[in-house]
């Protein structure tokens, strides 16, 4: 039985749904028979909410893999944990392989630093960190970072696991010879259908509800958005709006697009719910008749894959790197990250009610398809086989014979 660590700064709801990912990664490849050990922090938030209150240093079982919570300490902000890195330390060789998650984050670049002087192979999972246009955000000290760190990391990976092949194209490499794999994320659905949340809301039936469910952040697009409902509402179009989300390391950011909103027309017809979960999230997303993202850029986009999974079109940017599988299959619309053809695609999506059925259609036998943890017509096509067979291939070439 192989057994795979899976490394990540925190699984906590705020930090969205690159991070909570690895939790439904772990209990897919588990379900396959693979043991997985699970280890993050219990970060939650960076300004100024209390840590996750889960047992610290213990494997606790969870969906048949382990998950082990390590306090921030000594820097709360950065999400790193010595505890964490002093475990791993002592621990390394029990394992096989080493999946870790996020790069530019302390506790993984040091964890990833360990598996290479412990000689355990690992792979990394950028989250986007590469992209130029994110490295451009403190380009400074991320040259220098990445250069000193992240450099040799990439040079001595056993794989980096880009999430669409957009992504691993215009990664930056910092100069190291790396091995791409491409994989994408899966979606995990609810066990039963939600309920619906129009009525909680006071949304009317008949009209049309628009979602934006995101972190709120300067590169999601929101520049572009508001004012391009702006001018729909202004032509007579009728449409409810509901912005979703938060953004814990920015509040400042978050609190001014609130207000913008709420002092413009839109904020009539505009429903804010803050961050939201479980079924109020569920729901939204079954609710809704467009789930728009006008990113700048996005390595992926877990909740595109999410409302496509559950029949909802969607309108994103061709900065959201999954665009090409949108577009080819009709899943929705693509727009440049431009306000006049992002106001052009709302209104045609919102005249045209049976063509957003049937592109909602067409997004769920993609989701099916191409985003399941367990594709259940072809099951090697899951994604979970197709990161087990990865890290199959990854442990035979180390060892020089085939790995059970």
């Amino acid at each position: 039985m192989m057994k795979i660590l899976q490394i990540v700064p925190s699984v906590s709801l705020v930090y969205g749904g690159p991070s909570q990912m690895v939790l439904s990664l772990s209990k897919a490849i588990a379900s396959q028979g693979v043991d997985v050990t699970l280890l993050t922090t219990n970060a939650n938030g960076d300004t100024g909410q209390s840590p996750l209150d889960v047992p610290i240093g213990q494997p606790v079982t969870q969906d048949n893999y382990k998950i082990i919570y390590f306090s921030c300490s000594p820097f709360r902000r950065y999400k790193f944990s010595l505890g964490l890195l002093l475990w791993l330390t002592h621990h390394a060789q029990e394992f096989d392989l080493a999946h870790i998650h996020a790069l530019f984050s302390p506790v993984s670049t040091a964890a990833a630093t360990i598996a290479r002087w412990q000689n355990l192979p690992y792979i990394l999972r950028p989250l986007g960190t590469l992209d130029p246009a994110d490295l451009r955000k403190k380009a400074f000290l991320k040259q220098v970072y990445g250069r000193v760190w992240e450099k040799p990391n990439l040079a001595g990976a056993a794989g980096v696991h880009f999430t669409s092949a957009e992504e691993c194209r215009i990664s930056e490499r910092f100069g190291s010879t790396t091995k791409d794999l491409v994989i994408p994320l899966g979606v995990e659905l609810p066990a039963n259908d939600p309920p619906s949340v129009r009525q909680e809301l006071g949304i009317a039936p008949n009209v049309p509800l628009i979602l934006f469910m995101s972190r709120i952040d300067q590169k999601k697009g929101l520049d572009l958005l508001i004012p391009a409902l702006e001018t729909l509402l202004n032509e007579g179009l009728a449409f409810h709006f509901v912005l979703a989300g938060t953004n814990t390391q920015n509040p400042d950011y978050e609190k001014g697009i609130q207000e913008k909103i709420e002092r413009s027309k839109l904020g009539e017809r505009t429903t804010i719910t803050g961050f939201v979960w479980g079924d109020l999230k569920w729901g939204l997303l079954q609710d809704a008749d467009l789930f728009v993202l006008p990113s700048d850029y996005e390595n992926f986009g877990i909740a595109v894959a999410e409302a496509i999974a559950v029949g909802t079109p969607v309108v994103i940017s061709d900065r959201v790197y999954i665009w090409e599988e949108i577009e080819k299959e009709k899943a929705g619309w693509v727009t440049p990250c431009e306000i006049p053809s992002l106001t052009t695609t709302l209104r045609l999506a919102l005249q045209n009610s049976e063509e957003r059925k049937q592109r909602g259609l067409n997004g769920r036998k993609l989701a099916l398809s191409k985003y399941s943890w367990q594709a259940l017509a072809k099951p090697a096509a899951g994604i979970a086989c197709q990161m087990i067979e990865i890290y199959r291939g990854i442990l035979n070439d180390r060892l020089g014979k085939d790995f059970p």
